[in-house]
């Protein structure tokens, strides 16, 4: 029996958000496809939630997002946004995304530090890069000026370096801005100025 979802509105919650592609196509493999993406993603910031880290892979994304509306309509906003721009400004006509999506409310500091490593490190488990901050279709990568997160769960300070990323629980289913401070390494430590981590 499949998990009922808790409602998500304009409440200061924070989601770790995946959605993959029709059959995991690989589909953001092309540039111009991946380019799109993000116009799209990030037409959408400030107006239906605040966007905090995310990483596009090849066949699916993950996020973590404010939602300031439903999350089913955030999440909406996203992926229907982009197929139609995808028919309209690529000319393609194909299905592009599985059906749904999951999501795991943020609960604390150790579960967002958890959710961020995951989604920094995963270009680098799939071998896509050497460390997090050289792949650019990943917040870890240096120029992405993203929102902050909101005061509920903040980073540890002291949370020890990651190796590899572990899959992590999913439960299924006005712009404010910083200057990077990208990782270095594939090993990342987070800092406790979140402010200037964000990228």
């Amino acid at each position: 029996m499949k998990p009922a979802r808790e409602y998500a509105t304009h409440n200061s919650q924070t989601y770790f958000v995946t959605s993959r592609t029709w059959e995991s196509r690989a589909l953001f493999r092309a540039e111009p496809w991946a380019r799109l993406f993000f116009k799209t993603l990030l037409s959408y910031r400030g107006k239906a939630y605040l966007l905090h880290e995310f990483v596009l892979m090849p066949d699916h994304f993950h996020l973590l997002i404010t939602p300031t509306v439903a999350l089913e309509r955030a999440v909406q906003f996203i992926k229907g946004g982009f197929s139609f721009r995808a028919k309209k400004e690529l000319g393609s006509n194909l299905e592009i995304w599985q059906r749904g999506f999951s999501d795991h409310r943020i609960r604390d500091a150790q579960d967002l530090d958890l959710h961020l490593h995951y989604i920094y490190l995963n270009p680098v488990r799939k071998h896509l890069c050497e460390n997090a901050s050289a792949y650019p279709f990943s917040s870890a990568y240096p120029g992405w000026k993203l929102d902050p997160i909101p005061q509920g769960p903040k980073p540890l300070a002291n949370l020890a370096p990651l190796g590899t990323a572990e899959a992590v629980p999913f439960q299924n289913t006005a712009q404010n801005t910083a200057t990077p401070r990208p990782p270095q390494r594939a090993e990342i430590t987070i800092v406790s100025d979140r402010k200037e981590h964000l990228s």
